[in-house]
């Protein structure tokens, strides 16, 4: 994974509310095993017709809107576990997703596919999202060192798990912050040895 630190970026606003996980990717794309190629079929069914020309009125049909930064509706990624729904996100070029609640599988599985779910007041979406469908030059920052947020004037803090702002801020999954912590493990186990 990529170290992430500070994102200042356009954003494109989904002000939908429930937003599930086949919403994100539809179940007949998960034929893959591997994470490439998800992100064309992001909002597969509300960003295409059934003909594959593009619908109208959806925010990532909309030029106006781009950006690394999805700001989506309240609880953001319920329903099925899928990883595929981060895999899509991320595939697509979303590095941070703002809502004002997140459902508990799918925030690990993005924090582990290194993308930060931010999440906010209900009061705070709305005025991020008024201001980005305003003006969509609006810029927002996320800043992960300082756990805020900013979109012009308005700012605010947010949590993230320590662990998982450590692995993020190193680019590291899992398995690579073991690995990090190789010569702290060597040094235990001949300690432990000794004993």
């Amino acid at each position: 994974m990529e170290k992430f630190e500070k994102v200042i970026s356009r954003a494109v606003p989904l002000s939908i509310e429930d937003i599930d996980t086949d919403q994100i990717i539809p179940a007949r794309f998960l034929k893959a095993t591997t994470r490439e190629g998800f992100g064309e079929n992001l909002f597969r069914d509300w960003r295409f017709n059934e003909d594959n020309s593009v619908k109208s009125g959806f925010p990532l049909s909309n030029q106006s809107f781009s950006g690394s930064i999805l700001v989506a509706g309240r609880n953001f990624g319920c329903g099925s576990s899928r990883e595929h729904a981060a895999w899509a996100l991320a595939d697509y070029g979303f590095k941070v997703v703002v809502s004002s609640f997140f459902a508990d599988i799918f925030k690990g599985n993005a924090l582990n596919n290194g993308i930060l779910p931010v999440q906010v007041t209900d009061e705070f979406l709305a005025q991020m999202i008024a201001k980005i469908e305003a003006d969509p030059l609006t810029e927002i920052e996320v800043d992960l060192d300082n756990q805020s947020i900013s979109c012009g004037e308005i700012k605010t803090d947010f949590e993230v798990n320590s662990y998982k702002k450590k692995c993020l801020q190193n680019g590291y999954d899992d398995i690579d912050y073991l690995v990090s912590l190789k010569d702290k493990i060597e040094a235990f186990e001949l300690q432990a040895i000794t004993i």
